[in-house]
């Protein structure tokens, strides 16, 4: 059996590029999200189709997935097919709204599904009711992979279809989804070519200093942590800056840019993580820390790190005037998702997988919020 929707969403975008109607990309800023958005634009443009718009929101500003803010912004382009890559799954008012302004909506994405499906025209994800494909684990940039293949078909060059897979593999790789069957098989495959690839971002990074001497997957592990930089410009994050450099010379200055703030970055983690560790008890049953003060985009590094360390749930945010902005880590006993389902009375929105995910809030629920996952940590789970 195939993805549930594979085929109904190539056909939609088929039919989208022979009409020579509008198209607009909307992908997370993290690697599986921008890796998603250069398959599938360098997919459409060797059909002949024109992206109109590319959109990347800024999660200290708008949250995680399809924000109102982006909508505004995009909707001087509708009527045009809009396209959610590694988000979209839980943002059902956000949806509704991208329909009332005229969009078509496809989802791409591989999160959990909460209660019920958001109002789009087609959703491709394994994990939705119905859906038969035996692997429910690929990174979003696995599925937009497969819909590649299915959209160009013949027209699918090796040399293409191996640059593909060197994007899938390291995307896949840096979401930590489990490296077994059809991660496995994409993985090898991407990596199989990758130290010969002919994307500029790629092969100019592997030639670089800091590489050297290092096995292939110590290389892709430094590869992902300088990806992750946090540096925008033109509302494009580095990583797709970097992987759609067309010269040798535009991604070494790329490089050194964000080689330079990595070391900045680290320091930050280091200061926000001796922070925390002043604050917490050995005996909280979970970490539940936020600041106005933080930066949310090293809080999933912060996060990961106490996950590790205390073995138990961690919840992390930045505090603005109004609503909070969190990330989620958890140990592999726990279903981090599940857990917020059970008070979801107190969220804005949530979602993401079983070990990591996010949520907003509004600050006048923040204790309540905390309360109620203490008392599920500890009635749903073994603490002893």
């Amino acid at each position: 059996m195939e993805i549930k929707n594979l085929k109904k969403a190539a056909q939609k975008i088929k039919e989208t590029i022979d009409s020579q109607k509008k198209i607009v990309l909307y992908g997370d800023a993290d690697l599986d999200g921008v890796t998603s958005v250069i398959i599938l634009k360098e997919t459409i443009e060797s059909l002949g189709g024109k992206i109109e718009a590319i959109y990347f929101p800024d999660r200290e500003e708008e949250g995680y997935g399809i924000s109102k803010k982006a909508l505004e912004i995009l909707k001087k382009y509708s009527p045009a097919l809009f396209i959610a890559l590694d988000c979209g799954i839980s943002n059902f008012n956000e949806v509704k709204m991208a329909k009332d302004l005229g969009f078509e909506v496809i989802i791409v994405d591989h999160h959990e599904i909460l209660d019920k499906l958001p109002e789009a025209d087609i959703i491709v994800n394994p994990k939705q009711p119905g859906d038969e494909f035996y692997f429910k684990e690929l990174a979003t940039v696995g599925i937009a992979f497969k819909l590649s293949e299915e959209l160009l078909k013949e027209k699918m060059t090796p040399s293409l279809r191996q640059s593909f897979l060197e994007l899938t593999a390291i995307a896949t790789i840096a979401d930590m989804m489990p490296q077994e069957k059809e991660n496995k098989i994409l993985i090898e495959e991407g990596l199989s070519s990758i130290e010969r690839s002919w994307r500029p971002g790629i092969y100019t990074f592997l030639k670089d200093e800091i590489l050297k001497n290092l096995s292939l997957s110590q290389k892709i592990s430094k590869i992902i942590s300088i990806l992750n930089v946090r540096d925008v410009e033109k509302n494009l994050p580095a990583s797709f800056r970097l992987l759609t450099a067309s010269s040798e010379e535009e991604a070494k200055k790329i490089i050194k840019t964000l080689k330079a703030k990595l070391k900045e970055r680290r320091e930050k983690i280091l200061a926000i993580e001796e922070e925390i560790s002043e604050r917490i008890s050995p005996t909280d049953p979970i970490i539940f820390e936020g600041d106005e003060n933080f930066d949310l985009s090293l809080l999933s590094s912060v996060a990961s790190h106490f996950c590790q360390k205390y073995k138990k749930p961690v919840f992390l945010f930045k505090k603005m005037e109004k609503e909070s902005h969190g990330t989620v880590r958890v140990p592999s006993s726990v279903n981090s998702v599940e857990l917020m389902k059970k008070c979801k009375e107190y969220l804005i929105s949530f979602g993401g997988h079983p070990q990591a995910s996010g949520f907003r809030i509004k600050n006048e629920n923040l204790e309540k919020f905390k309360k109620c996952l203490i008392e599920n940590y500890e009635k749903n789970y073994n603490l002893y």
